[in-house]
């Protein structure tokens, strides 16, 4: 037997009917893709393939990391004479390394803490210190790196910041600098209203890939300006492409290749955090009962 019932949104007064079967069918499928439904619906993929993926692609970005920096270490002890802090030319050496670990390499995982699948759960605030304490700690290895390229060039009666590396450079830090200040002021301190931080998320988010951008483009255009100084009058000029240039072209494509990774999982919508109450089929990663 059919049950009738009015159809409400017609307006025409007909009645039509509604059969229990498909109703339960109904029913089933709301349940199947709410959030503590029964069992997962027909268009959500599996939690463990998905959580299987992004761990290896963290995985894949914490090596081309390390390789970043380990490859920026050996180019300056191998073939710009080490570390020193006094100075001279080995001063200046700290500068790439403490840039690129710093604002490239530190600066993507502090960006990348809300893809955690953990930080999906619970409490957000352990997660906002994180990231908040990890962008600080890239922020001061910036500093000491400008600190070395200042006072080498002090100390050898080089001009400051003519170069559109420098530029890039200055840039990239004094926006970082800003971005970390707003960002404490208004997603850290408990004062900033829900509509304030709703408003200013994206813009967060946008300035902090801008960043990421910056600081890449300054890291390529550095090794780049660097060789050619470097380069210029001795016997194997960059232009031959000798194993010093080789080496550090391909420490900048690590870094580009980081860069540019860092970016997708950032803009990745299916690895973002969901927003409190919804969970959308792009976003299964962490279900309560897996």
């Amino acid at each position: 037997m059919n049950e009738w019932r009015p159809l409400e949104q017609a307006g025409a007064g007909h009645a039509v009917p509604f059969r229990p079967r498909r109703r339960a069918e109904f029913a089933a499928g709301r349940a199947s893709r709410s959030p503590g439904g029964g069992g997962p619906g027909p268009r959500r993929p599996r939690s463990g393939m998905a959580l299987g993926r992004f761990y290896l692609f963290s995985l894949v970005l914490g090596t081309l990391g390390s390789l970043c920096v380990l490859f920026t270490i050996y180019w300056a002890q191998h073939w710009r004479g080490g570390f020193r802090w006094d100075g001279s030319s080995r001063m200046f050496n700290w500068h790439p390394v403490l840039m690129v670990a710093g604002m490239v390499v530190l600066y993507g995982a502090a960006s990348l803490v809300y893809r955690l699948p953990q930080a999906w759960l619970g409490p957000k605030l352990p997660w906002k210190l994180l990231h908040a304490a990890l962008h600080l700690a890239a922020f001061v290895l910036a500093v000491l790196g400008l600190v070395a390229v200042f006072d080498f060039h002090r100390h050898n009666h080089i001009a400051h910041l003519y170069s559109l590396h420098s530029w890039l450079g200055i840039a990239a830090v004094a926006l970082f600098a800003c971005q970390w200040f707003l960002g404490f002021a208004i997603f850290l301190l408990p004062w900033a209203s829900l509509w304030l931080r709703s408003v200013l998320k994206p813009l967060h988010v946008f300035l902090g890939a801008t960043i990421l951008s910056l600081s890449t483009a300054s890291v390529i255009s550095g090794i780049n300006e660097k060789l050619f100084f470097s380069l210029k009058n001795a016997t194997a000029p960059y232009s031959s492409l000798p194993p010093e240039a080789r080496f550090a072209n391909s420490t900048g494509m690590l870094v580009v290749i980081f860069g540019v990774l860092v970016l997708y999982v950032l803009l990745a919508s299916s690895w973002k955090r969901p927003e409190p109450g919804l969970l959308s089929d792009r976003q299964p990663l962490l279900q309560e009962g897996e």
